[in-house]
């Protein structure tokens, strides 16, 4: 049961965290002042997919979860595949987003890095 804790704390973070990049998403489309309409379309579909990426994250880590458990062997390279990910999420984010002015840019390398522990530390 210790060990779900972080599994349920990562899941439940990366989730929200995915729902506020699809809710911010016309701000920071709008951010960007008068820009193509193909630019502008390019940065809602990457905001869109990186929620949906970061929602089904969540999702995937709370369902394998509860229905194997987390000491099943595909549980655990679930958890350790989904942290790799989040940890490239986090490098990507570090070395381009988060050197701008905007916020929650500069917190997606955090949460991203900080899910990807709990993740880690869930599947040992």
């Amino acid at each position: 049961m210790v060990r779900e804790i972080p599994l349920y704390v990562g899941a439940a973070a990366i989730f929200v965290w995915g729902v506020a990049h699809l809710m911010a998403t016309r701000p920071i489309v709008h951010g960007f002042g008068p820009i193509s309409l193909d630019n502008r379309r390019v940065i809602a579909m990457e905001w869109i997919v990186e929620g949906v990426a970061l929602c089904g994250v969540g999702l995937l880590v709370s369902l394998v979860t509860i229905l194997e458990g987390p000491d099943n062997p595909a549980a655990v390279i679930t958890y350790r595949v989904l942290a790799g990910m989040l940890a490239v999420f986090a490098g990507i984010t570090a070395l381009t987003g988060s050197r701008t002015t905007v916020l929650p840019m500069k917190m997606c390398p955090f949460i991203d890095a900080g899910v990807a522990v709990l993740f880690v530390l869930g599947s040992t």
